[in-house]
């Protein structure tokens, strides 16, 4: 008995063992055709190179033909992916410190123009009018298309004080010039105020290295200020694009006592990874409220999505930008580096605002002015960039909203609605409902 028990465990190794080669070599052979093809398309690119190097009508920029094809590639995969050069890298290091030389818009590419995103608060782009969604369809009198979005980032800087003229295309209407003068664009990330005598503002424009700590001062300065006696704070997220990963995360953290703030997660299922909150809130609990708005992305989105989730914060404003992926920047040594989408984040919940953004908990579209009647100055979001991520969850795609604030606080009904909000007053939301008739719109609104 004991020996055909040792038999039978004999046969079920060598059973396991031959299925084990036959798994083995099944893999292999489609490694083996995966791999041929790979080479045999890299040996198209060789054949293509090589014909270009030996019969273009000019002798090519080789350095350039290389960038633009590894660029390219990663272009391809979606709109955040792309390739540095040295130089552009070097920018990248320095913009993230908070201080750069340029005109002050965050831009992206789609179907061949430079699309900006947001113009940075009190920057020289901002102040000559541009705003979220214009197309930059030349610049200084040359054709953005056919250049790549890095290329026509290092066309907008240049030295300070020297103008640049930009042609934008605004609502699909007739182009117009905007002539601006270059300057140090110093991104003061956080500026704060007291409203309404007992509410603290804190507006962070970009998630840079000085955020959070730029936070957490002007949290302390304005508590000093008011004595303790705050009824709440508001944190300002409209128009702001994103940033640092960290910095979302540590911003997150001044407002929360603990729970997970947000998780990343990448191609496979076993590529997880969590961040939760430090016990500690700057605040003390005091009642918050995140504005948002279409031109609030990225960054912006998982401290949204990680307050409104732990049901810290009430989100008052419109839909943000829905920009849900993270990039790794991977040095190549002396030769620059690549942003990769390498995850997508998820909300506390589990909820991937990718292509889709956050809803904000009471929706106040802010009204325009007259000179911007008629006009578009919403962002159609990142499910409207061609070769974005699909949301993994399915379903409709949306995201993206509008993106105008008032410069005068006065007219700024998103933060009358914030401060109206701390103070214990009921807030509805100012939009009528498509399907509302115009008798009962009438009804509703006196």
């Amino acid at each position: 008995m004991k020996v055909n028990t040792q038999m039978r465990n004999i046969t079920l190794v060598l059973v396991g063992a031959v299925s084990g080669i036959a798994a083995l070599q099944a893999f292999n052979g489609a490694t083996a055709a995966t791999n041929a093809e790979t080479y045999k398309l890299l040996n198209l690119f060789g054949d293509v190179y090589d014909r270009v190097r030996s019969d273009y009508v000019e002798k090519p920029d080789e350095q350039k033909m290389m960038e633009a094809a590894i660029n390219g590639m990663l272009t391809s995969l979606d709109p955040h992916s792309s390739f540095m050069n040295a130089k552009e890298f070097a920018d990248m290091n320095v913009k993230t410190k908070g201080e750069f030389g340029g005109l002050g818009i965050e831009v992206t590419m789609e179907n061949g123009i430079v699309k900006v995103m947001s113009p940075y608060d009190g920057t020289p782009a901002a102040k000559a009018g541009i705003l979220a969604n214009d197309l930059i369809v030349k610049i200084d009198g040359k054709q953005v298309q056919g250049i790549t979005l890095n290329e026509a980032v290092d066309k907008m800087r240049g030295a300070v004080g020297t103008p640049i003229n930009l042609t934008i295309v605004r609502d699909k209407r007739e182009p117009f010039d905007v002539k601006i003068v270059r300057d140090i664009i110093k991104i003061e990330s956080v500026k704060s105020s007291i409203e309404a005598n007992d509410i603290g503002y804190v507006r962070i424009s970009t998630f840079n290295e000085q955020a959070e700590s730029g936070l957490s001062k002007a949290i302390q300065d304005l508590d000093q200020k008011m004595g303790g006696k705050e009824k709440g704070f508001i944190l300002d997220l409209r128009n702001n694009p994103g940033g640092l990963l960290q910095q979302a995360i540590a911003v997150s953290d001044v407002f929360m006592e603990k729970g997970e703030v947000v998780s990343t997660r990448g191609r496979n299922a076993d590529q997880v990874e969590r961040y939760t909150a430090q016990k500690g809130d700057l605040t003390n609990g005091k009642k918050l409220v995140v504005l948002i708005n279409g031109g609030s992305a990225s960054a912006s989105e998982i401290v949204a999505g990680a307050l409104q989730d732990q049901k810290r914060a009430t989100m008052i404003g419109t839909r943000s930008f829905g920009k849900g992926s993270v990039q790794t920047i991977i040095p190549l040594g002396n030769e620059g580096a690549i942003r990769l989408t390498t995850q997508r984040y998820f909300t506390p919940s589990g909820r991937s605002i990718q292509a889709k953004g956050i809803d904000a908990d009471i929706v106040i579209e802010q009204p325009l002015p007259p000179e911007l009647m008629g006009k578009n100055v919403s962002t159609e979001g990142e499910a409207a960039l061609n070769g974005h991520l699909a949301n993994p969850g399915g379903g409709d795609e949306g995201g993206g909203s509008s993106a105008y604030v008032p410069e005068d606080k006065t007219k700024d009904v998103q933060l009358k609605a914030a401060v109206d909000f701390l103070h214990g007053e009921k807030v509805v939301t100012n939009v009528v409902p498509p399907s509302t008739k115009p008798a009962d719109a009438n009804k509703q609104s006196n």
